[in-house]
């Protein structure tokens, strides 16, 4: 079987450990010269540490592969188009951005402070904007070039901000505008050759381990290493008609989340006092919010078929 990923470049970000690391080392093992970004920061983005980064290197290297580290931030702008340049500066072009980097600051929300807010946002929906935006801009110019473009852009989304989870507000609001943010730059990069998809990846890392307890079986089947063969699959040139989706993906199942769809619909209500029973007609035909599983499930705190 030939590599999927032969003479790609990639820049996957948050690469150091658990989901962006197999990533990293998945994409080597099939061709592809790899950027490994990580700032090396604690879970909840403090801190930083290039050794992450640099371990995934060396383990890439000992396959045979090649891959340098890059300790940028991606929630700044300037850092994000530094990574994007050291692609094309150590291996002469950038095929494939995996926006993986993120951090974890859960709290509930009438205790959440706006620091704690803000960080999460900058780093999952600022980050990915601010490379997508830089490597985006290389692909439109190589294009407007003549030169050859086979783009990848792989965002990652979450169940939280698909179907929402309690405590993760800003989280789930940052994930949601991934999954937004990719069906739109998918639509606007599709010209230059460029192909924009995002994954919803359930696993154990370090930022899930201590949210959820899971016997062995759940365990191996939550490991890190399932999400790799999709976005493998996704970056390499057998995806250039799949574009503007968002996939669940764990080691249980792999499907495509189909986003918002208008549901039960009637007239137009002019009058305020009509609204109720308008509401409560279409209530009793809709569908109820999915739980994290992305299936129908009603329960605490879930908003039920009766208003």
């Amino acid at each position: 079987m030939s590599p999927l990923c032969e003479g790609r470049v990639a820049l996957v970000t948050g690469a150091g450990r658990g989901i962006g690391r197999e990533h990293a080392l998945s994409l080597a093992r099939h061709g592809a010269a790899v950027v490994v970004n990580d700032l090396g920061g604690a879970v909840t983005g403090d801190g930083s540490d290039t050794s992450p980064a640099q371990s995934v290197v060396d383990e890439i290297t000992a396959l045979g592969g090649r891959a340098v580290t890059d300790a940028g931030n991606v929630a700044d702008w300037d850092d994000a188009r530094a990574m994007v340049q050291r692609a094309i500066d150590e291996f002469g072009t950038l095929d494939i951005v995996v926006n993986n980097a993120g951090i974890l600051r859960d709290r509930m929300l009438v205790n959440m402070s706006p620091d704690e807010w803000d960080a999460v946002i900058a780093v999952h929906l600022r980050g990915t904007f601010n490379v997508t935006r830089h490597a985006a801009e290389y692909w439109r110019d190589q294009h407007k070039a003549g030169a050859s473009v086979d783009g990848r852009i792989i965002n990652t989304s979450s169940p939280s901000g698909l179907y929402g989870n309690i405590g993760q507000a800003n989280y789930g609001a940052a994930k949601a505008g991934i999954a937004a943010f990719t069906t739109i730059v998918a639509e606007e990069l599709y010209r230059y050759n460029v192909t924009a998809n995002a994954i919803a990846p359930a696993a154990l890392t370090r930022m899930t381990e201590n949210l959820v307890s899971v016997d062995a079986e759940i365990a191996a089947q939550l490991d890190p290493r399932w999400i790799a063969p999709l976005v493998t699959w996704l970056a390499s040139p057998e995806s250039r008609n799949v574009t503007g989706r968002v996939f669940d993906v764990s080691g249980q199942a792999l499907s495509i989340s189909e986003g918002w769809h208008r549901g039960p619909t009637t007239g137009a209500v002019g009058e305020a006092e009509d609204i109720g029973q308008a509401v409560a007609d279409l209530m009793a035909k809709a569908r109820p919010n999915a739980d994290m599983t992305g299936t129908d499930a009603e329960g605490p705190g879930r908003p039920t078929h009766s208003p």
